[in-house]
């Protein structure tokens, strides 16, 4: 007979311990070791490690033909965009994001679109039956071929899934569900391991794709073991402030399509609608030209975008100035400004520093860096940049400016929406002009500075 003992999993890595430790002593997080009982024996181990798929002969790679299976449109553009099409069989789709932000929204309006043309399921762990149902009718969907199960015993939704065959099953949510196999408390380490190695044993063996819905951290992080992102084959991060009706859906992994990919959603009492130009909501609209302001052209995913990059230098009465990002990240902050002293003779030590990506976007890549300091040069001089100024570039600790990929794609989406000066690095420049756009290249950061004087 299987046996039951008590071990300490960690919430990061998913490793065990035999008893409880400060510091995991596989991935030396501190305070991740979860309590859980798990059972042992054969049986035990005969399910656990049972295959994703059934097993087959091996055979020869370059023997085998691919097959290019057609996805399933989720009837938003946005959505589709940011899974590289639509949803592929048996695919597994994690997303996560902070409560409230609109994750069961989202997923109940593409089942209800794609119901029309297909079969699907939801299932809630978190609400009744009748909450889904209040939620539709206040959204004003067609919800007739949508088929529903409030459940959160795995072994009864593997056996509602395997009834129904469903092309494309909702999960709501991972954390809430629970294996009467194991005797740990819904939402514990072992429990979303389990059920989701589980359910992704079923998708791939049915060819049903299946999307779950994931607990974030304080931090915005997955909530779980960190296996769990392992398993899947999407994940994707709603994002956005609850306070905002924009929302953002960022794919950070893709088996099927480009990471880094953004979904543009604006919030309304209708539920969630794509916004078509999402350039829009990240340009500030000034009455007239202000200091401390550099539009930036970034790319995200397949998607070029324009960024207003806003800064405030002030006189700092504190020992140590303050540096501060939003939207940025904020120890390449203090590597600029020591590029800004070195290479252009401009110091801030006796400044507090404080730089904010417009309309809540996150903005990773580096090509950031030249915006960054043209924005807290116009703020230091209080000098507006010329009206129409785009840029973008990384900038080198030796004050050389480096290329940024896609540069043409940056280029075309700034003149289509009507800017005329684009500063840009040397690398970038291109072989034949844009129309309605003066390129200025540049390959260090004093000439890009000696262009604004």
């Amino acid at each position: 007979m299987a046996k039951s003992r008590t071990v300490y999993v960690c919430a990061e890595c998913g490793g065990t311990s035999p008893k409880w430790q400060g510091k995991c002593p596989h991935c030396a997080a501190w305070n991740t070791l979860e309590e859980t009982i798990e059972s042992s024996g054969p049986a035990a181990a005969a399910h656990r490690y049972a295959p994703l798929a059934s097993s087959s002969p091996v055979r020869s790679l370059a023997d085998i033909e691919p097959r290019e299976t057609p996805r399933q449109p989720t009837g938003l553009d946005e959505f589709d965009r940011v899974l590289g099409g639509g949803l592929v069989a048996g695919a597994v789709v994690l997303i996560g994001g902070d409560p409230g932000i609109g994750k069961s929204t989202l997923l109940l309006q593409a089942l209800a679109a794609m119901s029309a043309s297909t079969r699907v399921l939801y299932v809630t762990g978190e609400e009744s039956a009748e909450q889904v149902a209040l939620r539709a009718r206040r959204l004003g969907l067609q919800t007739g071929n949508v088929s529903l199960l409030a459940e959160i015993r795995l072994e009864s939704i593997q056996a509602a899934v395997s009834e129904q065959q469903p092309t494309v099953a909702v999960i709501d949510s991972i954390q809430t569900l629970y294996s009467g196999e194991l005797t740990a408390a819904p939402g514990s380490v072992s429990q979303v391991r389990e059920c989701a190695a589980q359910l992704t044993r079923l998708a791939k063996q049915t060819g049903i794709a299946i999307v779950m819905i994931g607990h974030v951290t304080k931090d915005g992080a997955l909530a779980g073991p960190r296996v769990l992102e392992h398993i899947v084959d999407t994940v994707l991060y709603f994002e956005g402030d609850t306070h905002s009706s924009f929302r953002l859906v960022r794919a950070f992994k893709n088996r099927f399509g480009a990471v880094n990919e953004l979904g543009v959603f604006a919030m309304t009492d209708r539920g969630l609608r794509g916004v078509a130009n999402p350039s829009a909501l990240f340009l500030s609209q000034h009455e007239q030209q202000v200091s401390g302001s550099c539009v930036m052209a970034t790319q995200e995913g397949t998607r070029p975008l324009l960024v207003e990059i806003q800064a405030l230098v002030d006189s700092s009465h504190a020992p140590n100035p303050r540096r501060l990002t939003v939207g940025l990240e904020g120890n390449r902050l203090a590597m600029l400004l020591a590029v800004l002293h070195r290479h252009a003779g401009v110091s801030t030590f006796d400044q507090d520093v404080f730089v904010n990506a417009v309309g809540g976007v996150r903005i990773t890549e580096p090509a950031a860096d030249l915006p960054v300091l043209l924005a807290i040069m116009s703020s230091l001089r209080d000098r507006p940049l010329p009206r129409g100024l785009i840029a973008f570039g990384e900038v080198g600790l030796a004050g050389e400016i480096r290329p940024a990929p896609r540069g043409q794609e940056r280029l075309r989406e700034a003149a289509k929406l009507g800017f005329s000066i684009a500063l840009i690095p040397k690398a970038n420049a291109p072989k034949q002009p844009v129309e309605g756009l003066e390129i200025w290249a540049v390959d260090r950061l004093d000439a890009a500075l000696d262009k604004l004087r």
